[in-house]
């Protein structure tokens, strides 16, 4: 029987669910808490054959991936795919490059910059975010130039020096929606609308979900954009506009406690799946 290792932080109700997909399936899960952990092989107990990251920590869950890895643990998800996903520049870098449609983005280091790309993109407003972080938070809708001075100065005076990178992307009017798609092994097993009367519709915010059909377009983009980062388990943030979908961001520990009653889709049973066919090919 397959063992498979589950890291997390804390256990939140993505991880129940995971837990009882794997009772469903009779797999051995074993559960680890990361912050107990010795990342140094003469402390640790490699008990399991597959690794599944679920860290709500970035930081935790790199390192703790990188560890494994050099131990010749397969984790899912892959290291590699941990840096694409994890740093939003990276990934819009990645889109472009594989001509996958997404949003006007820049990463600038003064205010002259940030005004010269607004200017680029048709004028306010625009958005700025952290390259790391997840959940929405300290996203800023800027519509004009005081707006954008200010928080360019306010970032300017954080300690961490990742703050003063300014990520900035062309805003986009989302009418009150976007897309979140759920890719498993670059198949796209299900996908929710997040509305919200606020302009950040993530469910962490507020937003509410409701099951979103899958067309072609939405499947094609999806793939496109998985084999972009490197495949695994995925979440695509996805805007739609008259041009057609744009990707806003993947999400490689993606949270989808609020989507399996909408879509009807067991989206935990889908990724103990996914490890269980990767152990599999691996051993082949």
């Amino acid at each position: 029987m397959i063992s498979i290792g589950l890291f997390h932080s804390t256990i939140r109700g993505d991880e129940k669910l995971i837990i009882k997909a794997a009772k469903k399936r009779k797999v051995n899960l074993k559960l680890y808490d990361i912050r107990n952990l010795i990342l140094e092989k003469s402390f640790f107990p490699f008990d399991f054959d597959i690794a599944l990251n679920r860290s709500v920590s970035n930081t935790k869950g790199r390192y703790l991936t990188a560890f494994l890895e050099s131990c010749g643990i397969k984790v899912v998800n892959s290291l590699s795919v941990t840096q694409n996903c994890e740093d939003k520049f990276f990934t819009s870098l990645l889109l472009k490059k594989n001509n996958v449609p997404t949003i006007p983005f820049a990463i600038v280091f003064s205010l002259s910059q940030a005004l010269e790309f607004v200017e680029s993109v048709g004028g306010f407003p625009v958005v700025i975010k952290p390259t790391l972080g997840s959940w929405g938070r300290l996203l800023a809708k800027v519509n004009d130039k005081d707006a954008l001075e200010a928080i360019i100065e306010h970032k300017n005076h954080f300690t961490s020096p990742h703050h003063q990178a300014f990520y900035i992307q062309k805003y986009v009017d989302k009418n009150g929606r976007d897309i979140r798609a759920f890719c498993v092994g670059n198949n796209v097993i299900a996908a929710i609308y997040r509305k919200s009367s606020h302009w950040i519709t993530n469910t962490a915010r507020g937003g509410k979900a409701f099951n979103c059909p899958i067309n072609r377009d939405l499947e094609l983009i999806c793939q496109k954009a998985s084999l972009a980062v490197g495949g695994g388990i995925l979440a695509m943030d996805i805007f739609e506009t008259k041009e057609g979908y744009l990707i806003n961001e993947i999400n490689h520990t993606m949270e989808f406690k609020n989507s399996e009653e909408p879509t009807g889709v067991s989206i935990s049973g889908a990724i103990i799946d996914y490890c269980i066919d990767l152990f599999q090919k691996n051993k082949i």
